[in-house]
């Protein structure tokens, strides 16, 4: 690798204002630039991932420049790097000829020793922006110490003796059109927690596929991502299918998905208009926690467990759970406060992960909190959100893992989704990284963990 120039923080700190999200681009003409012949055509420049942008030992960023011209141009190279927490940690300038005509890669390496955690680059080739991106420095040694009140404990256990108390009530309505021979395809509506320590308990509903031929099946438990208010998309409606591998279900949380469709925009069901009540989720009793929306959700996630349970086709000691951004923290709180072990899960781009650094790392939901904090201090209000958690969760999880992390999502940053990861006790997981995905479900996700719940599936009693 290269050598190059390492300058201190002290020096160059007033130098860099970090970019808060991954994909804003630093303005151009920043950055160690030659004066170049004003006739000469600029270099081209492309930047590769190298080592999946995920080092651990010294990382290093390659450049593959090409010369139009007919004359050796210099090209120099300045890299800044930050935390994800927006912290200035060292700036790297490095020159190197490229001869006529020629296509030249260059390695820079950052001989800084970088804390184990994600880092901002901000790569220019003579005062052009080459690349922006986060990567990573041995993220599984990343410390993110569980935070949790003294009543942890307490407050779910009182929260499940609370649906312990709640007739589940549930009823099947058949869907035809989408059931096959193999599995049918049934509406579930249930009841769960009220919102709050009193009051009427809330219907919930989800989508239940069942085998056909009597036999016990592995249990998955889809959950889902944070929805979108007044929004008229179809929710996704499973098929039976040919194969009866699975007994499956795909839960709506309470106001979202299912619970906040009209008829006109569910499968046809011959049910009425379903509201939400709640505003936007996150928000909603924002600051008082035995009312806060994710308690009840977190209790709609154990109940569905339980609704599993009741099912003559449903394997217990096959169960998994899988889901992404919020539906990824549902497969932590299901796997955390469910009576019954999970074989496995598979959070995906997981949500509410390390409150006082996410809200430090991008803007949302760190600004609807600011919204709704009201008269709480920062310690009051992170003591609030310390209960819904999902790195103080992850410590009550005892199950085999996958995850999987986008190192450019500005959502659900990879720090958020390395807290949990890293607080689970179970030696037996695994955390993929995408190193140029964003906020998104990848391409070959669903055979990842499908593999993964296979290979930890019991041969039935």
């Amino acid at each position: 690798m290269k050598k190059i120039l390492f300058v201190s923080v002290a020096t160059i700190a007033a130098m860099l204002m970090a970019c808060a999200e991954p994909d804003v681009p630093e303005q151009e003409g920043e950055g160690n630039k030659t004066e170049q012949p004003a006739d000469l055509d600029p270099l081209t420049v492309k930047m590769p991932v190298t080592e999946n942008w995920i080092y651990d030992s010294t990382p290093y960023f390659t450049f593959n420049v090409e010369n139009p011209n007919d004359a050796p141009m210099k090209a120099d190279v300045t890299i800044r790097i930050s935390t994800d927490l927006k912290k200035l940690v060292s700036v790297i300038n490095y020159s190197e000829e490229v001869e006529a005509k020629a296509k030249k890669s260059i390695n820079v390496d950052v001989t800084d020793e970088l804390e184990p955690g994600f880092y901002r680059a901000v790569c220019f080739v003579n005062g052009k922006t080459a690349r922006s991106f986060t990567f990573g420095v041995n993220p599984e040694q990343i410390v993110s110490a569980p935070d949790m009140q003294p009543d942890f404990e307490d407050f779910w256990a009182t929260a499940k003796e609370q649906l312990a108390s709640i007739d589940m009530n549930a009823t099947l309505t058949e869907l035809p059109k989408k059931s096959t021979a193999a599995r049918k395809v049934y509406l579930v509506e249930m009841q769960s927690v009220p919102d709050g320590l009193t009051g009427e308990p809330v219907t919930i509903r989800g989508y239940y596929v069942e085998p056909q031929d009597g036999e016990k099946h592995p249990v998955i438990i889809h959950f889902f991502g944070y929805d979108t208010q007044n929004s008229t998309s179809k929710p996704t409606c499973p098929s039976g299918g040919s194969s009866d591998t699975y007994a499956e279900f795909y839960l709506s949380t309470r106001g979202q998905i299912l619970n906040n469709r009209d008829a006109a925009h569910r499968e046809p069901d011959g049910k009425g208009d379903n509201k939400n009540i709640y505003g936007d989720w996150f928000a909603y009793e924002f600051g008082n926690r035995d009312s806060y929306y994710y308690r009840g959700a977190f209790m709609d996630c154990v109940q569905a467990v339980r609704f599993m349970a009741t099912r003559p086709t449903s394997d217990m000691n096959n169960l998994f759970a899988e889901g992404s951004s919020q539906g990824g923290a549902f497969s932590y709180a299901a796997a955390a406060l469910s009576d019954y072990p999970f074989s496995a899960i598979a959070p995906c781009v997981a949500f509410l992960g390390d409150f006082p650094d996410y809200f430090n790392i991008v803007s949302w939901p760190g600004d609807t909190a600011r919204n709704n904090q009201g008269s709480m201090t920062d310690e009051e209000m992170y003591a609030f959100l310390s209960y819904f958690d999902t790195k103080n969760l992850a410590t009550r999880i005892h199950c085999p893992m996958i995850a999987c992390s986008g190192l450019q999502d500005g959502t659900c940053p990879p720090h958020t989704n390395l807290a949990p990861f890293n607080n689970l006790s179970n030696e037996d997981k695994q955390m993929h990284y995408y190193p140029e995905m964003k906020h998104e479900i990848p391409s070959d996700w669903s055979k990842k963990y499908g593999d993964f719940f296979k290979a930890h599936t019991t041969a039935a009693e």
